[in-house]
């Protein structure tokens, strides 16, 4: 007599051992259905209860263009490299945008996702993932509207000249996804033990904007301040900027050792922000 047990094939094997680099990608790809849902449940969620919706999307941006222009633009009168300032400030707070999205909520997806992980199980690295995926929505939105805002200027007879840069899109949009989630996974991590980096990373995030390229280009920055410019240089997001910027509007320091600079301090962080996590993720329960 057989075992009937042994006429079924298992399709998972639960293991209690994983090496710290198993990305475990066969997983997220079997699990990509629910990458989507998440996607979908971060959208829906997040607007559900508002009176304007998804127009938000435009309004935040639109605003801080406004506030951005009026403050630093007229009153502090801080160039903007020969560009109309609403459409410079309207280039760096659409890539800081995205990047400071990234990092903010998957630095509290731990914490904010315990009672799920406690009882399910799913890869980690989907809840994650989804932020980044899900961000790109808004991302997209925001880029939408710059383009309207160059189209506008142009047509006014603004010096806009689109560069070859324009062509390090994907690479640009990459680096800002990868480099948000890997700070944000290690800060996830240190969170499950020490809460008060959930206070700071708000803030910090903030104050970090502003040692970066998106109120006053890198040549302001290191003509003004030269002996404190190295830390606005040394700040990965700021060749980001920069490149995007002389991408879709010709002005802007490029570099290419910054870009290569930034691209390295991205794959440490993400590949570090990837081990911790997986390090984290299997006893988090105990501590958050």
């Amino acid at each position: 007599m057989t075992n009937p047990m042994n006429e079924h094939e298992h399709d998972w094997t639960i293991e209690a051992k994983t090496t710290l680099f198993d990305l475990k990608l066969g997983e997220v790809w079997a699990y990509r259905d629910l990458l989507l849902l998440l996607v979908r449940r971060d959208f829906v969620s997040f607007y559900k209860q508002t009176i304007l919706g998804p127009l938000w999307f435009f309004i935040q941006p639109l605003f801080t263009t406004i506030i951005f222009t009026f403050i630093f633009g007229n009153l502090a009168g801080i160039s903007t490299d020969g560009l109309p300032k609403p459409l410079f400030y309207m280039a760096g707070i659409t890539a800081w945008n995205y990047f400071a999205d990234c990092l903010n909520k998957t630095s509290s997806v731990f914490k904010d996702n315990a009672g799920i992980f406690g009882k399910v199980y799913f890869p980690r690295l989907i809840m994650p993932l989804s932020i980044v995926v899900s961000n790109l929505v808004r991302f997209g939105v925001q880029l939408m509207l710059f383009l309207l805002f160059m189209g506008y200027y142009y047509l006014s007879g603004a010096h806009i000249q689109i560069s070859w840069a324009i062509l390090l899109f994907p690479l640009l949009l990459m680096l800002m996804a990868f480099l948000g989630l890997g700070a944000g996974m290690i800060i996830s991590a240190m969170t499950t033990k020490y809460r008060d980096l959930a206070f700071l990373i708000g803030f910090g995030v903030q104050l970090l904007m502003y040692a970066t390229t998106v109120i006053y280009p890198l040549s302001t920055a290191i003509e003004k301040y030269p002996k404190y410019s190295w830390i606005i240089e040394y700040n990965p997001m700021t060749p980001i900027i920069e490149t995007f910027r002389y991408g879709f509007l010709g002005e802007g320091s490029f570099s290419w050792n910054g870009l290569a600079y930034a691209t390295g301090i991205t794959a440490v962080l993400f590949i570090v922000g990837i081990v911790i996590f997986n390090k984290v993720e299997r006893n988090f329960v105990d501590t958050v």
